[in-house]
Formats: C-alpha cells, sequence, structure tokens
C-alpha cells in the first residue's frame, strides 16, 4: 500500500473528501517547486498533482498552457522536475502525482523515467495520452515500483469501459468532469451528477473528479457524488497573482465543513 492508498483510506475512515491542487513545475522559476508543495499541504492538500511542461498538451486549457509555456521557457525540464521533488521529499508528507503526456517519458526512456521517480518519491503518475489499451508499455513498471498509474474516464466513457479502467487501479480514478480541456468554468453539464453516481457505483477504487473546479459551492456540490476533487487552472492562476491568502482560504472548503458538522 503506497502513499496514496493511505491516505485515501485514512479520508475514508474520517468521512472526509480530497482537495488534490495541481501546480505547474517550471512556472515561476523550477526553484519555487519545492515552497510550493510545502506551501499546499500546510494548506490542507490531500495529495499534490505536478504538471510537467509539454509543447503540445492536449487536454490543458489556457491557462495551464500559458503556465506551462512559461516553464518551458524558464528551462524546465522532466529531469529537473524529478531532481526538485527528490530534494523537497523529505519535507512533504503527502502523495505526489506527476502529470506528464508519453512524449517527455519516451524521451527520458521508460526504465530511466519509472527508476527515478520511484527514487524521488514519487507515488503517482497521471498520462492523459496513454489510452489503456496501450499502457503495458509502462504499468508493470509502474505497479513493480509501487508508483500508482492514475486512469482517467470522462462524460463520453462508456459504462464497461469505466468498468475496466476503474478494476485496474488501486490509487484513485480521476473523472473529467467536462466534455473538454481544462480551465475554469461557472456551470457543469446538467449529467454531471447522475455520471458521478454511476461512477462511483462501479468503482472499486476512490473517485476523483477534475476539471473546471474553480469555486467552494461547486466542491461541495460535486463531492456529495464522488471523493474528492482536483483543482488546476484556480491554483495556477492564484500562485501567478501571489494570492497565497485567497488560495488558503479556498482550500479550507473541507475543514470548515468540518467545523459546522
Amino acid at each position: 500500500m503506497n502513499r496514496i492508498e493511505k491516505t485515501f483510506s485514512l479520508l475514508k475512515e474520517n468521512n472526509k473528501k480530497a482537495f488534490v491542487p495541481y501546480i505547474m513545475a517550471g512556472d515561476g522559476g523550477l526553484e519555487s517547486l519545492g515552497d510550493k508543495l510545502v506551501q499546499l499541504e500546510k494548506f490542507g492538500a490531500a495529495a499534490i498533482e505536478v504538471g510537467v511542461p509539454f509543447s503540445d498538451p492536449v487536454a490543458d486549457g489556457p491557462t495551464i498552457q500559458r503556465a506551462g509555456i512559461r516553464a518551458l521557457k524558464n528551462g524546465t525540464t522532466l529531469k529537473g522536475i524529478i531532481e526538485e521533488i527528490e530534494k523537497v521529499r523529505v519535507a512533504v508528507t503527502v502523495p505526489i502525482i506527476l502529470m506528464t503526456y508519453l512524449n517527455p517519458i519516451y524521451s527520458y526512456g521508460i526504465e530511466n523515467f519509472v527508476s527515478d521517480i520511484q527514487k524521488a518519491g514519487v507515488d503517482g503518475c497521471i498520462i492523459p495520452d496513454l489510452p489503456v489499451e496501450e499502457e503495458e508499455m509502462i504499468a508493470p513498471q509502474l505497479e513493480g515500483s509501487q508508483v500508482e498509474l492514475i486512469r482517467l474516464v470522462t462524460l463520453t466513457t462508456p459504462v464497461e469501459r469505466i468498468k475496466t479502467i476503474a478494476s485496474k487501479g488501486r490509487g484513485f480514478l480521476y473523472t473529467v468532469t467536462v466534455k473538454g480541456i481544462t480551465g475554469v468554468r461557472n456551470e457543469y453539464d446538467q449529467d454531471l451528477t447522475q455520471f458521478l453516481k454511476m461512477v462511483k457505483s462501479v468503482s472499486p477504487i476512490p473517485v476523483m473528479a477534475g476539471f473546471g473546479i474553480s469555486s467552494k459551492e461547486q466542491i461541495m456540490e460535486i463531492t456529495n457524488y464522488c471523493d474528492g476533487v482536483i483543482v488546476g487552472s484556480k491554483i495556477v492562476d492564484l500562485f501567478e497573482q501571489k494570492g497565497l491568502s485567497e488560495m488558503e482560504e479556498f482550500m479550507s472548503v473541507f475543514k470548515q465543513e468540518s467545523e459546522i458538522l
């Protein structure tokens, strides 16, 4: 059982939801990554998703694309990101999940990539352009290194395929809540509630909702039907604006709910 499984098991025992923030490594300088990870854990992150900048990020909206461009201009590399994570791992106790596309992994070398992220203390890996039919190229290596491959399902994924995908993981199932790319949204597809209920009913692992979540109201509504949320664009924006006090208040949503209860 790695850190992701332990974290979600503890949250379930305490009837709590997970807030998982996303940040783009290298945005604002790679040297700031460690401080950001420490800050996010302090603000209440259950786990942290760290994005790897990529020149053709098909799943990312404008905010995260811009952050990736800034990071690439800063000379950010996958190797540099892994090295920074290894440096800060002793100071960060929550799971760290690396989000990257296949190309950087291929360039790095699959065996070297898996070996290095395990050594650095990475707990999970999200690869949005890796279909389940092709995952044998890396899934066994990750599993053997106690690094969870976090799989995704979307509003258009058929239920039988969702069952297949959910049955393969031991961390959590990343449920994409919109038809399209990441980015702040004011409203969601009216079918989302039923979709989340369905996914939750068939998934043997925790269900996390992500893409477009930007308010406490959205979070409280969505988490009636799943185990937590992943928030990217809002967090990336707040770091760029140096809005740490607003970020802390935003991430306190589950703390406040606990106090009310």
